[in-house]
């Protein structure tokens, strides 16, 4: 309540003291004060709701070279396990693009995806991360960690770039070590239970580190890991022909040096020696040992707006209607996308069939990134697919439930569906 409208009302207040008797004034003035309390209390209680946790700063992190682009120290931000969840662990990568060329990078050395200067100091821990039972029933009381995003390639650059006007470091892998090393002391080197996990370009890591992983961990601790948004996939040609996420990929990984990628495998590496295709999930998961979960949308907003029908591609807008109002596509729209869905399911379809410890989430929703948002992780209107939540997907899949690979009808069959598209840009000035 604000000072005024507090003045107001014990104004009022004083008026009335004047003109009643005194078993009437003790009764207004308790009606008034459970009035007062009870409107902050509710307010007091929606912001416990939201669990906010601290940021720490990696301890030695310039010895061990775990910087961001700008040359700040790396970051996480953990929230401690509790009763029979304190010897688990689950930690998230934290997502946000790639840059894949020195302009880019030095303009996103300028923000809180290259610098931990710029990043906020608490982040809200929902969905996946969140510390309540009945939002978060399988994880709610493990040991919760998000390791902050700053490198520009999904934590897996090892690099750097002067040129004696421009700095630049490309330290992804070294920032992943030092957060582990980080960690182990507080209890993760004794634990019973881990899931790596990640939205976006931390979806991305995932599949990158999950190997890496299982190797800090004690032989007898059950590690799996679980890529939301993460799997971007080679396909073919987009709207105009181009090859545009190869093309992309191709300069990040040259630029940052991203090979001999410890988190995937040396004989990927092998068979495909200075090329990103083991970069893409499609081929990277082949080689993943350790059980793996994919969690994706069959049109990945994300991949629509810059990957199959980038801006370059369609210099003339046909699109933009069905960009960002999926109702507005007409049917020639609607072919491609279902070509798209086709294209992703067929990239994983040997992991369909012969991951035995695999686990898959693909429903038809336009959104990206959907373990982090409540809404989307575990309500009561969340999306689901054959009556399952994700939270619930995930979880009977981690704890050996029962088998979770579901594949949701196509686009337009899902009411679930919480559709997250971002508002189209703003038109240029006149």
């Amino acid at each position: 309540m604000s000072r005024a409208c507090g003045k107001t009302v014990f104004t009022h207040l004083k008026i009335l003291l004047s003109v009643t008797i005194q078993a009437e004034m003790k009764m207004e003035v308790i009606v008034l004060v459970l009035t007062l309390l009870a409107i902050p209390a509710k307010r007091v209680y929606a912001e416990q709701e939201r669990l906010l946790v601290g940021m720490t700063l990696v301890k030695n992190a310039s010895a061990q070279g775990a910087l961001c682009l700008d040359g700040s120290l790396a970051a996480y931000h953990f929230h401690p396990g509790f009763g029979s969840g304190a010897r688990n662990w689950l930690l998230q990568f934290e997502g946000g693009g790639w840059c894949n060329d020195i302009e880019s990078c030095l303009e996103r050395a300028k923000t809180r995806r290259g610098s931990s200067h710029y990043m906020r100091k608490l982040e809200v821990f929902s969905g996946i991360l969140s510390n309540s039972k009945s939002l978060n029933p399988d994880f709610y009381n493990w040991n919760r960690v998000k390791l902050r995003y700053c490198d520009g390639a999904s934590f897996a650059g090892n690099s750097k770039f002067d040129n004696g006007t421009s700095l630049l470091y490309f330290r992804g892998q070294r920032i992943w070590q030092a957060i582990i090393l980080d960690l182990l002391p507080l209890g993760m080197d004794s634990a019973e239970k881990a899931l790596l996990s990640g939205c976006s370009a931390g979806g991305l890591a995932s599949f990158l580190h999950c190997n890496n992983f299982t190797k800090y961990l004690p032989p007898n601790t059950r590690v799996k890991c679980l890529g939301d948004a993460g799997f971007f996939f080679m396909r073919n040609p987009d709207i105009s022909g181009n090859h545009t996420m190869r093309a992309f990929y191709n300069s990040l990984v040259s630029m940052q040096s991203v090979d001999n990628l410890f988190g995937v495998s040396l004989l990927c590496d092998f068979l495909f020696p200075g090329d990103s295709q083991c970069f893409f999930p499609q081929y990277a998961l082949g080689y993943i040992r350790t059980p793996f979960f994919v969690l994706n949308t069959a049109y990945d907003v994300y991949q629509f707006h810059n990957g199959w029908v980038p801006p370059l591609s369609d210099p003339k807008g046909h699109w933009n209607r069905c960009k960002f109002n999926p109702a507005a596509c007409n049917t020639t729209q609607i072919n491609v996308l279902q070509g798209f869905r086709q294209d992703m399911l067929a990239a994983l379809k040997s992991f369909l069939l012969h991951s035995a410890k695999g686990g898959v989430f693909i429903n038809s929703c336009f959104a990206h990134c959907q373990s982090e948002s409540q809404d989307t992780w575990y309500a009561e209107d969340s999306p689901r697919v054959h009556n399952k939540s994700i939270a619930e997907a995930v979880g009977d899949w981690y704890f050996e439930r029962r088998i979770t690979k579901v594949i949701d009808c196509p686009f337009p069959c899902d009411t679930t569906c919480h559709n997250l598209i971002p508002p189209p840009p703003p038109p240029p000035p006149v």
